[in-house]
């Protein structure tokens, strides 16, 4: 019996799906009678290793297995080069060959080799493989089980992996328990900001988690919010470089192709991009972008496994290649390689956003010029709810795309700032209309209300007159929203200002009355709602003036709004109904969600539960498909209150936890 494997480790978290999918692999194999390869795969720091070992422990205590071999392949590189027949030589050393009956000859050792592991249930663990080819001569004979970690998947073993094992990085909960089980004090818990902190430092590392959680033990007096500086500084120094060693072998081999494409991620403006939008940014064409992507998945630098079964899958480099892509950029790259990569990706997302919000609100007013197709760079695959044959389609393609918009959020909101930093004023200005619609249903934090400053200043620098009205009304919305109603009257009178400077075409109509609208509501948020009112009216009458049905519904809700507050049901209930009427008519779903949420208010406080109930229910159904976190906790806030008066306390308590359940996976308020 021969046990090659280092000591158990004191804590090992997560991993039960990758171990319980080898144990599945290797009852099969036993099953059939044949051996079984476990290609363990993923980022260098990540665990694969001490993954391989836990499941070579287990298959020998629990499944029998007499012997277990251990070798890290890197111990057998000449110059990068593995020396497989020096591999044999300890292989069949630890099988209890004496040295001097181990055959000279390549081809004879190999046989050899073949011929010991027929005769026992052999597992063996070939730790840091680069190429499943290198590795062929040393899997186990028939009945036996080799695990491989790689950093890269190892498609060219003989017939691929018997079973390919991802290991992805720790989620926030395994990583958190690694954590605590290691620093085993208080800390953590009196700080979750700072241990939010640190484990996106780590980014799911168990090497890095490891690192960091010893850096916070060894200073025990310190809060963890005084030590993020520290261990920032000790991943630096133990983990990046080795890191970066592994990352330049990989880059070394890419095609120039994929060594851009790679310099151009480590740049991309949100944490997760698709194939699509690598496609834009590398400009190369479809099939161009999915050959780089594939080069730099066998790299193991991108995995996109996910990405052949959902063309919309998130896919992501770390922080650590981000860096060391940035670093080979400013080492590699043609001068204005990055400049025009941004450019051409802005231009394409532009026009995705300008798709995607013309699919979710419908026409409406923008001041932006639409985009037309980008070459090389083929649109996100996503149809227009309207042209679907049936309600069923319409709905799932309503779904999708408001999933799709979700998901590129932290894009969108980043790509404001990119586009101001390369001076592309329009393309600024044209993402903040999308960003304002995303807004309406995910309320923007601080943070993002910066953005629409930026919207400001992109107008004012491109002398935009259209643009510094828009722009500045939308800034004035979320200052506001925020508190700062200085702020945004202030705003509301620049826009005011600019707004004699505009022509008389319908669009600037359009502009002068939604200036009133925002007005009305700044002064509705001040508690004047009788000047409110008299502003709704005034932007009401503009709109009408141009047959504008959609901006004269708009108004018309404002209206009810107002008499709501004025102390008059009956003409709320009249304007609000018109207005929900014209909204259905025009197939503008949101804003017959919102129209009819507040006339739910007015008819449940005017005992009309029942109908009440039936505007709610639809409200609460479009926020679901609009992946509207912040509509659908209210509504589940009205349904409640709305339980409550008809004396169903239960149903009101269901509707409560569910509303904060919402605001707590969706932290909104």
């Amino acid at each position: 019996m021969t046990v090659e494997l280092p000591a158990r480790p004191v804590r090992f978290v997560n991993r039960d799906e990758e171990r319980a999918r080898a144990d599945r692999a290797v009852r099969d194999s036993e099953a059939g009678g044949r051996s079984v390869t476990l290609g363990l795969s993923g980022p260098v720091g990540v665990g694969k290793s001490e993954l391989a070992y836990e499941i070579g422990r287990t298959l020998h205590e629990e499944r029998g297995f007499p012997h277990v071999l251990c070798v890290d392949l890197d111990d057998f590189r000449v110059g990068g080069a593995l020396d497989v027949g020096n591999v044999l030589t300890q292989l069949l050393e630890s099988l209890e060959v004496e040295p001097q009956s181990v055959k000279g000859p390549f081809g004879a050792r190999r046989r050899q080799y073949r011929v010991a592991t027929s005769q026992s249930r052999v597992v063996l663990v070939l730790d840091n493989a680069r190429y499943g080819s290198e590795v062929a001569d040393l899997l186990p004979a028939s009945g036996g089980v080799a695990i491989v970690t790689s950093r890269r998947p190892l498609y060219d073993l003989d017939g691929g992996a018997g079973v390919d094992v991802p290991v992805e990085p720790l989620d926030d909960a395994s990583a958190k328990q690694l954590l605590e089980a290691i620093v085993a004090d208080g800390r953590l818990a009196a700080d979750p900001a700072a241990v939010a902190a640190l484990l996106e430092l780590c980014e799911g590392s168990p090497l890095a988690l490891r690192v960091a959680a010893c850096t916070v033990r060894s200073h025990g007096l310190r809060p963890l919010a005084r030590l993020l500086d520290e261990v920032r500084a000790v991943l630096d120094e133990k983990i990046v470089p080795a890191t970066e060693l592994v990352l330049d072998v990989a880059y070394g081999e890419l095609s120039v192709r994929a060594a851009l494409l790679y310099r151009l991620l480590a740049s991309y403006p949100g944490p997760t991009f698709t194939r699509a939008s690598a496609t834009a940014l590398l400009g190369a064409g479809a099939d161009a972008g999915d050959a780089a992507l594939e080069e730099l998945d066998r790299a193991g630098l991108v995995n996109v496994r996910e990405a052949s079964q959902d063309v919309h899958a998130r896919l992501r480099l770390s922080q650590t290649q981000r860096a060391h892509g940035r670093g080979r950029a400013r080492q590699d790259a043609a001068d204005d390689e990055l400049a025009r990569a941004h450019e051409r990706f802005l231009r394409w997302f532009v026009r995705q956003q300008q798709r995607t919000d013309r699919f979710l609100a419908g026409e409406r007013l923008i001041v932006a010029e639409l985009v037309g197709p980008v070459q090389d760079a083929p649109d996100v695959p996503l149809s227009d709810p309207e042209d679907a044959a049936t309600d069923e389609e319409r709905i799932t393609r309503l779904r999708q795309v408001a999933r799709w918009q979700y998901a590129e959020q932290h894009t969108l909101f980043a790509s404001v700032p990119l586009a101001y930093g390369r001076g592309l004023d329009a393309m600024g200005v044209a993402l903040c209309e999308p960003a304002w619609t995303y807004a309406l249903d995910h309320p923007p934090r601080a943070d993002r209300i910066e953005v629409f400053q930026l919207g400001v200043e992109c107008a004012v620098r491109a002398g935009d007159v259209r643009g510094i009205v828009r722009m500045r009304c939308q800034l004035a919305r979320w200052l506001w929203e925020s508190g700062s109603t200085d702020r945004a009257a202030a705003e509301l009178d620049a826009a005011a200002a600019a707004v004699g400077l505009l022509g008389e075409e319908e669009l600037d109509t359009k502009l002068r009355a939604s200036v009133l609208e925002f007005r009305g509501m700044l002064d509705s948020v001040l508690g004047d709602w009788t000047s409110a009112a008299v502003r709704f009216e005034e932007s009401r009458a503009l709109h009408l003036s141009i047959e504008n049905e959609y901006g004269a519904l708009l108004q018309t809700y404002r209206l009810g709004q107002a008499r709501v507050e004025l102390g008059d049901p009956g003409a709320a209930e009249r304007l609000l109904a018109e207005a929900h009427g014209s909204a259905v008519g025009l197939k503008r779903e949101r804003m017959a969600a919102r129209i009819g949420f507040a006339l739910g208010h007015v008819l449940r406080d005017g005992g009309r539960t029942e109908e009440a109930r039936s505007l709610y229910q639809q409200s609460l159904e479009s926020a679901r498909r609009r992946c509207s976190g912040f509509d659908e906790a209210r509504v589940r806030d009205a349904l409640a209150r709305t339980a409550e008066l008809e004396g169903k306390p239960e149903e009101a308590g269901q509707h409560r936890v569910a509303a904060a359940e919402i605001r707590l996976r969706s932290g909104v308020d």
